[in-house]
């Protein structure tokens, strides 16, 4: 048996309220996250615009308030004047990004309405990589302006009568990639930047504005990136944008489990800087993070590669379509707590992708939507991890990982909805081996009683889901004890636990 855990939960302990949009998504015009992904008419569960109800579903259950589109590496040759306007007018295009063929059948009209069908709305970049900043203004003009002008004109005669109001922009996508189609230097992005979002403003006042940090925390720039590039822009942003993949290539699942550390020396890095660069200026003004990116994605990387290299130009091919496993879930769920218990700085994060392409839902082209093992943290966390972020007191004991030395046992944030008078505990047992025995004492929550206590929990670190059925997904757990505001059950080795107390 491992060490004991101990957590202790203040109500008025407050770390931050916590911004909706930190369970966000992305969807990207990247292999079948649009086609047969969420757009699939003749499909027999495809609405009368040709959308996916089995997919708008499950994108609900999720309850994600922003989404991320039209990309993502293939903004940077995004013509948006092509994604808009009657469909046969349109024209195909070559995706310089991901080597495949855009038909441009749903664009930033067809996805303004799909969004607002899911109940979220839309986090729009801007192409800085091959455009610019008059190309910005007038995709702003028809997104979101009311004027008797040429494009919000254009909007209408495409039978949109008001506008779009979409008030989250990012200024290009990860711009110091060498990969990405117009790569720029720290300091030219930064110029572009400032005054592509000084000259949105003025069309605009209401915009805030994410721009582009390191495309991961391996750049050789990281760090001088983002100091150069807010020396810049500083004044006219409001976000830096974070992206981080992890995998497993390894096979070694304890030392995997590690990897939100890794996250957290990352976040907090960033806000290092952030706060650097305030302090040069002699700011007030705070620059917070959006986590635009992040999952876990390794998969299927090899093959994608060849795909892409020995045939391109395909219309939505099957890419990075990775079937995730249990130990993926606890991966994902670990990088959900560090979010929460970030949520002062981190204000926004995407889960790179939603269907298809590294995503929690997944669809059979002439079959059912489906249920990936890593959808399950996130709804829990979306579900549950609404108000604020509570700073916990925990101790807890450590095993070894061969990677990361000595890691702490459990993880664990807590999240209080004053609204629904409730406290939601999310909490991950890393060790693979051991059994916790884990304890909560509740200060604040006189009188509260657990309302549902659900968990991730198996010995197959490699069991997946698929669209037969589902290997992975929660149970609920009635084996705990309550005295007073004291709380004690166990944390099974590698599991995802979230409890939930109320009156």
């Amino acid at each position: 048996m491992a060490e004991k855990t101990t957590m202790i939960v203040e109500k008025d302990f407050r770390i931050a309220k916590i911004d909706d949009r930190l369970y966000g998504s992305f969807i990207e015009h990247l292999g079948r996250a649009v086609y047969t992904g969420i757009y699939q008419p003749g499909h027999p569960a495809a609405d009368e615009d040709g959308f996916r109800k089995d997919v708008l579903e499950l994108v609900k259950e999720l309850n994600v308030p922003i989404i991320r589109y039209p990309g993502g590496n293939y903004v940077s040759n995004f013509f948006w004047e092509d994604s808009v306007g009657p469909k046969e007018e349109r024209k195909k295009r070559l995706d310089l990004a991901w080597r495949t063929l855009e038909p441009n059948e749903v664009g930033i009209q067809e996805f303004q309405k799909w969004a607002k069908k899911a109940d979220s709305s839309v986090m729009m970049p801007v192409n800085l990589g091959t455009r610019g900043v008059s190309d910005a203004l007038n995709l702003l003009e028809y997104c979101n302006l009311d004027t008797d002008t040429y494009y919000a004109n254009l909007r209408r005669k495409h039978g949109d009568e008001k506008p779009y109001g979409i008030k989250t922009w990012c200024l290009g996508n990860e711009m110091d990639g060498p990969w990405q189609t117009g790569h720029k230097e720290a300091k030219e992005y930064g110029r572009l930047a400032a005054e592509t979002a000084k000259a949105m403003k003025l069309m605009d006042s209401s915009l805030e504005f994410v721009v582009c940090g390191s495309s991961y925390e391996g750049m050789p720039t990281f760090g001088t990136w983002e100091e150069q590039v807010l020396d810049e822009c500083f004044d006219y942003v409001d976000y830096v944008s974070l992206h981080q993949y992890w995998g497993n290539e390894k096979n070694d699942t304890a030392d995997f489990f590690a990897v939100s550390d890794d996250l957290e020396n990352f976040i907090h890095t960033v806000i290092s800087i952030c706060d650097f660069v305030q302090a040069k200026k002699r700011s007030k003004k705070k620059i917070h993070l959006s986590f635009d990116e992040w999952n876990v994605w390794y998969h299927t990387r090899t093959q994608d590669d060849q795909d892409m290299a020995n045939m391109p130009w395909r219309s939505h091919p099957h890419l990075l379509e990775d079937i995730y496993t249990y130990e993926d879930a606890i991966v994902d769920g670990l990088a959900l707590i560090k979010f929460i218990q970030n949520s002062d700085r981190v204000k926004i994060a995407c889960l790179a992708q939603l269907v298809n392409v590294i995503a929690p839902i997944m669809t059979e082209e002439d079959g059912p939507a489906w249920r990936q093992t890593i959808f399950y943290p996130f709804y829990h966390a979306s579900k549950y991890g609404r108000g604020y972020a509570l700073q916990p007191v925990i101790h807890t004991g450590t095993h070894e990982t061969s990677g990361h030395g000595a890691v702490t046992d459990v993880d664990a944030v807590a999240v209080y909805n004053e609204e629904k008078d409730q406290v939601a505990v999310f909490a991950v047992n890393r060790n693979t081996e051991e059994t916790v025995d884990f304890e909560i004492a509740l200060r604040g929550f006189e009188g509260y009683q657990v309302q549902t206590y659900e968990a991730l929990e198996g010995s197959d670190m490699k069991a997946v889901n698929s669209a037969a059925g589902e290997t992975v997904k929660p149970i609920q757990r009635g084996d705990y004890q309550m005295e007073g505001a004291r709380l004690t059950t166990t944390l099974k080795p590698a599991s995802w636990n979230v409890i939930v107390l109320g009156k």
